[in-house]
């Protein structure tokens, strides 16, 4: 199962935020990351890239109304320098990988959420065979979360506790 993870619908008031990103990142497989003129002003959303690229989550870069090339942090005194030492080494990671990119002016939304779509789902799929060939459980896990949800599915005869009793 996939579950998104967006700020604005995943945190709740009063949530420490950099907490809930980190948290979010490091359960992840697959990060979409999203280039816009003004990310590079972000601390936000430089914070979210850089434990990405550092913890070797696979990113898929979305380049909108920016060329990769103009990809640039600024920095503006709010974070330290090793911070922004992190953003910049995430920055060049992310702007050397291939992604989509995105001209609002011109583009189609509906292409790019497909392509974006189709990229995330590839994505997640090969993580999960690079995880199985390196670690023979991990498809018994699978195969054994998939086979609780088909037992607790109510159309199937209940719970999966009560046909363990039957």
């Amino acid at each position: 199962m996939c579950r998104a993870f967006l700020d604005s619908k995943s945190v709740r008031p009063r949530d420490p935020l950099l907490r809930k990103i980190n948290e979010a990142i490091c359960g992840c497989k697959v990060g979409v990351a999203v280039f816009s003129p003004r990310c590079r002003e972000s601390p936000y959303c430089l914070h979210e890239l850089a434990p990405l690229v550092e913890k070797g989550k696979r990113a898929i870069p979305i380049v909108r109304d920016v060329k990769t090339l103009e990809l640039h942090v600024m920095e503006d005194g709010i974070c330290s320098d090793m911070d922004w030492q992190r953003f910049r080494d995430a920055l060049n990671d992310a702007r050397d990988t291939v992604g989509l990119t995105f001209d609002t002016s011109t583009g189609d939304w509906s292409k790019l959420l497909n392509d974006a779509t189709d990229a995330v789902v590839r994505n997640v799929l090969e993580v999960d065979e690079e995880n199985a060939s390196k670690n023979p459980s991990y498809i018994a896990q699978k195969c054994l979360k998939l086979s609780c949800f088909s037992l607790n599915d109510k159309d199937r005869g209940g719970t999966m506790k009560n046909r363990v009793k039957n």
